[in-house]
């Protein structure tokens, strides 16, 4: 069995094919080698963090599949500063379009040492923003930047850091290793 993780950098499609018809964009084929691995689960394009692959189908359905729950956890620079209001309704669930999500872990976190992303998110002087940590065990799609707006606090920059007990812990962007 091969487990990778990927350190997924912004603007890389979640696929090793480019989209037919689309602009070249990067995808995982420019960053993994390894053939006969695939996505467990899936992070947007806009999305930047940890990225497992792997070759064993009940492996990848036990990290993807929301019937096991299994808990992701998120950096997330927002708009603004959540109050303890915002904050507790992420741990309570938030209503969204397709349902009241799960209960999340919520809480306020220094600015994380993080690389810098390219394209740099914008910065508006009026604007304050702030980030935190948000630990989810669902994976609707794009939820955790739905639940922040929920919240009124629009998710600005979003890292996956952590999905059950594999992290993102001392691997730079870009890069990958063996889990």
């Amino acid at each position: 069995m091969t487990l990778i993780l990927l350190n997924k950098p912004f603007g890389v499609l979640c696929q090793f094919t480019e989209e037919k018809g689309g602009p070249p964009r990067p995808t995982l084929a420019d960053f993994v080698k390894v053939p006969g691995v695939y996505p467990a689960g899936r992070l947007d394009t806009d999305s930047e963090g940890l990225l497992l692959l792997t070759d064993d189908g009940r492996l990848q359905a036990r990290i993807a599949d929301p019937r096991f729950k299994m808990p992701k956890t998120y950096l997330v620079q927002v708009e603004g500063e959540p109050d303890a209001a915002a904050l507790d309704a992420l741990r309570r669930g938030v209503q969204l379009k397709d349902g009241m999500t799960l209960p999340a872990e919520a809480k306020r976190i220094d600015d994380p040492a993080l690389w810098p992303r390219d394209p740099p998110v914008r910065f508006r002087k009026s604007v304050p923003d702030c980030w935190i940590s948000l630990t989810i065990r669902e994976g609707r799609n794009r939820q955790v930047r739905r639940m922040t707006a929920a919240v009124g606090h629009p998710t600005l920059r979003l890292v996956r850091w952590q999905i059950g007990d594999w992290s993102l812990n001392g691997l730079p962007q870009g890069e990958w290793r063996e889990g």
